[in-house]
């Protein structure tokens, strides 16, 4: 008796019920959203020459790369529910880490699910003829109420539609890499691979939008605790993540390339489409509409997987926050966490809804506090390994520590890039009011005391 009582007293944490397989739908589920049916044909026209759009997709998978194993080493040697949260408290201290999860919380990945929520309204509206906007608002706020519910049902029923959905998109993308074939060919050839040399601040934003369509990997450290098969776990699964990814987002560029011309590619509003299209007629553009629905579902049930993880590591570590750390051990979810999740997302969705383009804006200059903290989790690994040098490390990232550098520098650049972009627009304000409301709730939290739980 006395020992089922000290048994009941432990609250429930995070058990490693993913396979490694879960990891990887849920890792490419994320990456692969609406942003490669829509961002190819601004990085040809930025670019300019096939060879150089090709060159940066595959620079872009090996930036991600570096990266991956940047957080594999962190996420082996400090396998977290918390991720990228629990790494920088570790580094910086607690009160770095609890303006990274409110600006999680508030904006970037609740930010995200509702900006993604209004892309599956429009183009689920579409199907059934419903005007944009006004009454498909009312889809956007189903879905996020939807998946809500999918993932409080618990972790395993959640990994399972994750890896469904994960694999029709891949089929999907494999499918629109195929039609290349059957496409007419293009009536003015594309121009020869590396006949112009594009300017350098060209090619500089060309690969912004690559690197923010491969953007969404490193939400992996959020279930490198839920992982089964060892510390070293997660390895496997980032890197065979970041290879699917890679190799269908090179093999679609290739396609759009070779199956619409590289002018027309450059000049569309609906590359992918327009290939489907061209290729076995209309009813084949439509039905990529079905695709395109799909990768956004993926990557909203994706985000919020790792986005309540983070709520629910803040609320581990600071008491008026308790109630966020609550983990249903049967079903292995954070509930309240979710629940607060979507409340916020819900609010962003209802502002959106008032806003011409408002809320588009709110998420995008956002962008410099993700780089900025993204950037201080690179430079993190060389912070840990110095002060926790006797931790074990199950993964050490290779050639260390040029691959760190070469991410971290890539962070700072795509950090100075989103404030001058921000700046351009005169939207700078927009983050600086995002981190200035968390320095507030950072204090009035603060006062509250500590839990006294050691990281």
């Amino acid at each position: 008796m006395h020992v089922q009582s000290a048994v009941a007293s432990v609250p429930a944490e995070p058990q490693p019920l993913l396979r490694r397989l879960d990891a990887v739908g849920i890792i490419v589920g994320i990456v692969i959203g609406a942003g490669i049916f829509k961002t190819p044909p601004m990085i040809a026209g930025l670019a300019g020459d096939p060879g150089w759009v090709i060159a940066a997709w595959i620079a872009g998978g090996i930036i991600s790369l570096a990266g991956a194993l940047c957080y594999a080493e962190l996420a082996s040697a400090f396998p977290h529910a918390g991720g990228d949260y629990h790494f920088l408290t570790r580094a910086y201290g607690r009160h770095v880490s609890f303006l990274y999860a409110w600006a999680r919380a508030t904006v970037i990945n609740t930010g995200s699910i509702a900006l993604l929520a209004f892309v599956f309204a429009d183009y689920f509206a579409s199907v059934f003829g419903i005007p944009a906007g006004g009454g498909s608002n009312v889809f956007a706020l189903l879905v996020v109420i939807a998946l809500t519910i999918l993932n409080i049902a618990g972790l395993r029923l959640t990994a399972r539609a994750q890896n469904a959905m994960t694999l029709g998109l891949v089929l999907g993308l494999v499918a629109l890499v195929l039609a290349a074939p059957f496409a007419p060919l293009p009536d003015a050839a594309a121009p020869q691979a590396f006949s112009a040399q594009p300017a350098t601040g060209m090619l500089g934003l060309a690969m912004v939008f690559v690197l923010l369509t491969y953007g969404g990997w490193n939400e992996a450290a959020y279930i490198s605790a839920e992982l089964k098969g060892g510390r070293n776990a997660i390895v496997g699964a980032l890197v065979i993540s970041i290879g699917v990814i890679a190799a269908l987002y090179i093999a679609v560029n290739v396609a759009l390339i070779s199956g619409l011309g590289f002018k027309a590619l450059a000049d569309s509003k609906t590359a992918g489409a327009d290939l489907m299209t061209r290729a076995f007629g209309p009813w084949a553009g439509q039905a990529l509409g079905a695709i395109v629905s799909l990768a956004v579902l993926t990557s909203i049930n994706g985000t919020m997987i790792t986005g309540a993880r983070t709520n629910y590591a803040m609320g581990r570590d600071w008491p008026s926050l308790r109630f966020l750390s609550g983990w249903n051990a049967t079903r292995g979810v954070p509930v309240m966490a979710y629940i607060v999740q979507a409340l916020i997302a819900i609010a962003l969705i209802g502002f959106g809804s008032l806003q011409h383009d408002g809320f588009e804006a709110m998420v995008e200059f956002t962008a410099p506090v993700f780089w900025l903290f993204f950037f201080l989790v690179g430079v993190s690994l060389f912070v840990l390994r110095a002060r926790h040098a006797a931790v074990e490390r199950p993964f050490r990232v290779p050639l260390y520590p040029v691959t760190p550098l070469l991410f971290c520098m890539v962070c700072a650049y795509l950090f100075y890039s989103s404030v001058m972009y921000a700046a351009s627009k005169d939207a700078v304000h927009v983050s600086l009011v995002v981190m200035a409301i968390g320095i507030v709730a950072l204090a009035l939290t603060g006062a509250a005391g500590r839990t006294g739980r050691k990281v």
